[in-house]
């Protein structure tokens, strides 16, 4: 399955967006929307992904947000692996209650780690609660790749893929090594992460595999 990750600002260009979709993300991070605009984004008949990466807002902020769109209706909630605890006790409990799924997820854009600490990563974010682990890292090498993407030997619930060009088809190929979804934009231009393929793309190469 695509999940078409979603960074518009303008709303009803969002809300169009996203009831376009089967499953979306929406990156509140990328957005500047309130409270109440967030509740009407998530309460749409769509399956959606609340996801507010740190950097752009205060943990107050983030923790309000998230906590809108659970409310509201949110399929699925996004939180590093190494949050802050307090934000993670409050929106994994809420997750709990509003029968969300909890993602727990690790990125590093720097670079991919070695198995060993991967494996860790990923034991970690099933011992915190997560229904699925999401582990994406930067690839500078075939190695680098085949390192991540050899996770799915011994997790379940896992979604792991690269960052870049270099590791764009671990995107593909994560889905048939047991991927619950991908990640893809919305169209052309409108990427939300490095190496992103837009879902008509991606679902021409999904279709044009045997």
């Amino acid at each position: 399955m695509i999940c078409v990750s979603i960074a518009e600002r303008d709303f009803n260009r969002c809300r169009e967006t996203l009831l376009s979709c089967t499953l979306a993300e929406l990156r509140i991070d990328k957005t500047d929307f309130n409270t109440d605009e967030i509740q009407k984004l998530f309460a749409l008949p769509v399956d959606v992904i609340a996801t507010c990466r740190p950097g752009t807002k205060s943990e107050s902020q983030r923790e309000s947000l998230l906590s809108a769109a659970l409310s509201a209706g949110a399929a699925y909630v996004d939180i590093e692996v190494d949050a802050q605890k307090e934000l993670f006790m409050k929106i994994s409990d809420l997750a709990e209650v509003r029968k969300a799924r909890l993602i727990l997820s690790y990125h590093n854009n720097e670079h991919t780690p070695q198995i060993t600490e991967l494996k860790d990563i990923c034991n970690r974010c099933f011992g915190m609660g997560a229904d699925i682990a999401k582990i994406v890292c930067r690839a500078h090498s075939p190695s680098d790749c085949a390192r991540l993407l050899s996770l799915y030997q011994q997790e379940k619930n896992l979604i792991a893929f690269s960052l870049g060009k270099k590791g764009a088809f671990t995107r593909i190929a994560s889905l048939f090594l047991g991927a619950p979804f991908t990640y893809a934009a919305s169209e052309p231009g409108k990427e939300t992460a490095d190496g992103q393929l837009d879902r008509d793309r991606l679902q021409k190469i999904l279709d044009s595999i045997p």
